[in-house]
């Protein structure tokens, strides 16, 4: 086994259980407030914090990792996640809505530092004559940290209904604590520090190609929380009558089955990702939730619509989200790699941030039907946008 590979498995796992970890603290808060009588704009505020911070993390954290090596933000990220979810430990009467908050703030910290240090630390392991090993690697991460993420909402459900909240929240601390023992000792010392110091100001990309596809990024994740995050989970409980065991082995086998497809983009694409993919693959996604919502208001079974047009927007999301992981670590600079990378994660969380704040509102306000147009109309700009980014092919490994 070559050191790439040994340090490609370290990486992985660690951002495995992190991500199993985050799924599960998603689905529980979101079920243990609504069990609490709190409404679904109130829930979402829960997460302002989480995907605020996240859009401050990946600018920040970018330069850190290029600083300090990603090697020390993959592990700082670890530790604040034992440190937000420790918080979340506390008696149920200490869980106000500014201390809940507080804890999705250090975890939405936690969340980008890992995610920034994995992608960055791939994008050193694979020379850059080797494109299509590059989008390989990169959608195998991608789409396996995503089918863990979905385990991980069936894994919230599950804990919830088990030990409770509480006794979740320090299960999964527990399990956290050895695998940040293990990635202080595995993981190699130097990875992804710049030779150059960068400067502060390099926080913000000067290249248009990575621009264009962090604008595209912006408004491809905030078309799928703006009713995946918030609306989708209480509607399935208030209107469907499911169960939070229901709803979150739904929302898992969902994310999981999404995982799934991300690894599979580059069989599916046939190893081609630059810009003709990225628009085509925007522009069928964004059909799905306008077909949903006309089978809503046409009268078509809700859940036909709902259930069945989740399952194919998973698909064409997953292909989207693959292509556009690829293409930014592929667009990236060689050296100092985490700064370009960190800024297109700052453009996903902010569209994290917006879709989650409109999927709260907007469905408190008009319905879930008035979330999917959002969506069909946020894909709708994601495609528009990246008819400007460059072609990319990646070559035969």
């Amino acid at each position: 086994m070559t050191a790439a590979i040994r340090q490609y498995l370290v990486i992985t796992g660690n951002y495995w259980t992190f991500t199993l970890t985050d799924g599960a603290l998603r689905m529980l808060v979101v079920l243990h407030f609504h069990q609490l009588g709190y409404s679904p704009l109130e829930i979402a505020l829960l997460f302002v914090f989480y995907e605020f911070f996240g859009v401050v993390t990946n600018l920040l954290g970018g330069y850190l990792g290029a600083r300090m090596g990603l090697n020390r933000t993959m592990n700082l990220g670890l530790l604040l996640q034992i440190v937000a979810l420790a918080m979340l430990a506390v008696p149920a009467a200490a869980l106000t809505v500014p201390w809940v908050m507080a804890a999705q703030a250090l975890s939405g910290i936690a969340k980008d530092l890992n995610k920034m240090s994995a992608k960055s630390g791939i994008k050193l392991l694979v020379s850059d004559a080797e494109q299509g090993k590059l989008y390989r690697w990169v959608a195998l991460l991608t789409g396996s940290k995503n089918t863990l993420k979905g385990v991980g909402f069936f894994l919230g459900g599950v804990l919830l209904m088990a030990i409770g909240f509480q006794g979740a929240v320090i299960a999964m601390a527990a399990v956290l604590v050895l695998i940040w023992l293990s990635s202080l000792v595995l993981l190699q010392q130097e990875l992804g520090k710049s030779k150059a110091k960068p400067k502060f100001t390099d926080i913000l990309s000067k290249s248009r190609p990575i621009n264009l596809l962090s604008g595209a990024r912006l408004f491809l994740f905030g078309a799928r929380d703006v009713w995946f995050v918030v609306a989708l989970p209480v509607y399935l409980h208030t209107v469907f009558g499911w169960d939070f065991w229901q709803v979150g082995g739904f929302m898992a086998s969902w994310v999981i089955g999404y995982g799934i497809v991300q690894t599979l983009a580059p069989r599916i694409t046939g190893d081609q990702a630059g810009r003709l993919p990225a628009v085509l693959w925007a522009a069928l996604l964004a059909v799905v939730p306008a077909a949903i919502a006309l089978g809503l208001t046409t009268g078509v079974s809700p859940q036909v619509a709902v259930v069945g047009g989740l399952l194919l927007f998973g698909v064409l999301f997953a292909i989207n989200s693959s292509l556009h992981s690829y293409l930014i670590v592929s667009y990236a600079r060689g050296d100092g790699v985490s700064l370009d990378v960190g800024f297109y994660y700052m453009s996903n969380a902010a569209g994290r941030l917006l879709g989650t704040v409109l999927s709260g509102w907007v469905y408190q306000v008009y319905g879930l039907e008035a979330c999917l147009w959002l969506s069909c109309g946020l894909i709708a700009l994601a495609a528009l946008i990246a008819t400007g980014l460059p072609e990319r092919r990646p070559a035969p490994a």
